[in-house]
């Protein structure tokens, strides 16, 4: 298994993308978050980010923020917000293997990126 550090350091380097994956739920993701997903086992993730954009407060928003925050008891937290402060919808879930302390993805027209990405 690959080490956290080493996660860490390797989605730093993701600085664009060059490539758009598309996702059964009609999102498009990039080359670091497809990294994200395969290294860290959390396609999950992506899905997470595609069913909210169900949620019409949450599609409405040209600019979306997914913060997770992963506990010691292997629980997480994600807030969804809008960049500026407004929480547009929170979710507690209850297990995870996700190896990362906290991981925050940008959705942005219907595209999912690393941060560093944009």
């Amino acid at each position: 298994m690959i080490k956290v550090e080493e996660i860490l350091a390797e989605l730093s380097s993701f600085t664009g993308t060059e490539n758009y994956f598309k996702h059964q739920f009609g999102i498009l993701y990039t080359d670091g978050v497809k990294y994200l997903a395969e290294t860290c086992g959390a396609y999950w993730l992506i899905d997470v980010v595609g069913s909210y954009q169900c949620e019409q407060k949450v599609k409405n928003e040209p600019f979306q923020v997914f913060k997770l925050q992963f506990h010691d008891d292997h629980s997480a937290k994600l807030e969804i917000s809008n960049g500026n402060g407004n929480i547009l919808a929170s979710q507690e879930l209850e297990y995870t293997d996700f190896p990362l302390k906290e991981i925050v993805l940008w959705c942005i027209d219907n595209v999912v990126i690393l941060p560093s990405e944009y």
